[in-house]
Protein backbone atom coordinates (compact mmCIF):
# COMPACT_ATOMS: atom_id res chain seq x y z
CA UNK A 1 0.00 0.00 0.00
CA UNK A 2 1.37 3.40 -0.92
CA UNK A 3 1.93 5.92 1.81
CA UNK A 4 0.26 9.33 1.59
CA UNK A 5 2.13 12.22 3.12
CA UNK A 6 0.95 15.73 3.94
CA UNK A 7 1.92 18.22 1.23
CA UNK A 8 2.75 21.32 3.25
CA UNK A 9 3.17 23.40 0.08
CA UNK A 10 -0.48 22.96 -0.98
CA UNK A 11 -1.77 25.73 1.31
CA UNK A 12 -0.61 29.15 2.45
CA UNK A 13 -0.39 30.47 5.98
CA UNK A 14 -3.08 32.93 7.03
CA UNK A 15 -3.38 35.61 9.63
CA UNK A 16 -6.05 35.30 12.32
CA UNK A 17 -8.06 38.02 10.56
CA UNK A 18 -8.01 36.13 7.24
CA UNK A 19 -9.11 32.92 8.94
CA UNK A 20 -11.94 34.76 10.73
CA UNK A 21 -13.21 36.01 7.36
CA UNK A 22 -13.66 32.42 6.20
CA UNK A 23 -15.76 31.55 9.25
CA UNK A 24 -18.67 33.72 8.13
CA UNK A 25 -18.81 31.87 4.79
CA UNK A 26 -18.52 28.33 6.13
CA UNK A 27 -20.99 28.73 9.02
CA UNK A 28 -23.87 29.16 6.55
CA UNK A 29 -23.11 25.91 4.71
CA UNK A 30 -24.87 22.65 5.52
CA UNK A 31 -23.01 19.87 7.29
CA UNK A 32 -22.86 17.86 4.03
CA UNK A 33 -21.34 20.81 2.15
CA UNK A 34 -18.72 21.33 4.86
CA UNK A 35 -17.82 17.63 4.86
CA UNK A 36 -17.48 17.71 1.05
CA UNK A 37 -15.04 20.62 1.45
CA UNK A 38 -13.08 18.67 4.08
CA UNK A 39 -12.85 15.68 1.71
CA UNK A 40 -11.61 17.94 -1.08
CA UNK A 41 -9.00 19.69 1.07
CA UNK A 42 -7.73 16.36 2.46
CA UNK A 43 -7.35 15.03 -1.08
CA UNK A 44 -5.22 18.06 -1.94
CA UNK A 45 -3.21 17.99 1.29
CA UNK A 46 -2.41 14.27 1.05
CA UNK A 47 -2.26 14.15 -2.76
CA UNK A 48 -4.78 11.38 -3.50
CA UNK A 49 -7.62 11.34 -6.05
CA UNK A 50 -10.82 12.79 -4.61
CA UNK A 51 -12.96 9.92 -5.90
CA UNK A 52 -10.54 7.22 -4.74
CA UNK A 53 -9.42 7.92 -1.15
CA UNK A 54 -6.92 5.57 0.49
CA UNK A 55 -8.34 2.63 2.39
CA UNK A 56 -7.73 2.18 6.11
CA UNK A 57 -5.17 -0.50 6.94
CA UNK A 58 -7.29 -2.70 9.19
CA UNK A 59 -4.31 -4.90 10.07
CA UNK A 60 -2.97 -2.07 12.25
CA UNK A 61 -5.88 -2.44 14.69
CA UNK A 62 -7.28 -5.29 16.72
CA UNK A 63 -10.44 -5.91 18.70
CA UNK A 64 -10.83 -7.75 21.96
CA UNK A 65 -13.95 -8.69 23.83
CA UNK A 66 -14.70 -7.07 27.15
CA UNK A 67 -14.94 -9.18 30.26
CA UNK A 68 -18.35 -9.15 31.88
CA UNK A 69 -18.48 -8.40 35.59
CA UNK A 70 -20.48 -10.84 37.69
Amino acid sequence: MSEYRLDRTAFKAQTAEEAADHHSYYKDLSLKERLDIVDYLNSIAYNYPLNDPPKMDRTAFSMRGRKKNG
